[in-house]
């Protein structure tokens, strides 16, 4: 399983790369807060308001994955400023029922 979280700026790229990589199943959050290490604030609030959105996928096999990881690297060298890089947390996954 994997959770991608990014600045909600970067969300039109991040659904780019998913469909890029023939990933049309997902699960997505809006307006989530939080702080990074290194990062500014994302909590909705200030001059510059802004907010995270996180996507989670279920993957049963590895390969759409790791796909889906060496695109985002590719994502993030675009990305001029580290701290605005897309995020991908992968976890285990048990089980789909």
């Amino acid at each position: 399983m994997a959770l991608i979280v990014c600045n909600s700026f970067f969300m039109d790229r991040v659904m780019k790369v998913l469909e890029e990589n023939g990933i049309d199943y997902f699960t997505s959050w809006d307006n989530a807060r939080g702080k990074g290490h290194g990062t500014e604030p994302h909590l909705g609030t200030g001059g510059y308001g802004s907010t995270n959105s996180v996507t989670m996928i279920a993957f049963e096999d590895d390969a759409p994955l790791e796909a889906l990881i060496g695109s985002i690297r590719e994502a993030n060298r675009e990305i001029k400023r580290a701290a605005d890089h897309i995020r991908l947390f992968q976890l285990p996954l048990e089980r789909i029922v």
